[in-house]
């Protein structure tokens, strides 16, 4: 991947779930009751959420995240055999007050410091992100939590990266855009926005029309794109 610095760059964009926040925090928070399962749990979950929405935006049948995470965690739960109401509500509970990765706080305060803008581009609801951020104590951190409820449809459609230039009055070529998932990474490039692949779960890269412009392990690894 290309090792240049990034010149230009008005706002950071994030992708919420696995970049800023982790969604395995709600299962290991639940590990008392899951044992051994709590892994298997985790991963499965965010396949199937993940998998719904593809497939939701495919079928022309919208459901907000919030309501595909349960219908996830529901398929998830019946295929592990584990039924029980009260861990299931305790899990969406865990979801819905998500913790963030050990880096967030600092890359934020730095990029606010810079006088970078700053917003999260998710699937989530945008009740989801408001308690995703006063959960983390990022609030005050960003310019705008945008959702995907804003358009109808998920992640990759052309209309969600469209949203963050109209919220931060900016155009792509401006944004610096970071996603811990390839898929998520190669599309807003394909819009055209600059993207920074936070690589955190050892992916391999996906084999279609774009190559993202920079990948690192975590988010501290944006600040020297940007010469911070």
């Amino acid at each position: 991947m290309p090792t240049q610095k990034l010149d230009g760059i008005e706002a950071c964009v994030f992708d919420a779930y696995g970049t800023l926040f982790d969604f395995n925090s709600a299962a290991e928070r639940c590990r008392d009751v899951l044992g051994a399962k709590a892994d298997e749990l985790s991963a499965l979950w965010r396949t199937k959420q993940l998998q719904y929405t593809w497939l939701r935006g495919l079928m022309a049948k919208h459901k907000n995240f919030w309501e595909v995470t349960g219908d996830a965690l529901d398929f998830s739960m019946e295929t592990l055999a584990l039924d029980d109401a009260d861990l299931r509500k305790r899990l969406m509970d865990c979801y819905m007050n998500i913790e963030a990765f050990s880096e967030v706080h600092g890359v934020l305060k730095k990029l606010k410091e810079a006088g970078i803008k700053t917003a999260i581009l998710s699937n989530g609801t945008p009740r989801m992100l408001q308690g995703a951020v006063e959960a983390t104590g990022t609030a005050d951190f960003f310019d705008a939590l945008i959702s995907v409820e804003e358009v109808g449809v998920y992640k990759p459609h052309p209309s969600v990266y469209d949203l963050p230039g109209k919220h931060l009055g900016v155009a792509p070529g401006q944004i610096s855009f970071q996603s811990s998932n390839a898929w998520d990474a190669v599309a807003a490039g394909t819009f055209g926005m600059n993207v920074v692949w936070i690589n955190r779960y050892g992916q391999r890269p996906e084999h279609l029309t774009y190559e993202p412009d920079f990948m690192g392990k975590s988010l501290d690894d944006l600040l020297p794109v940007l010469g911070l």
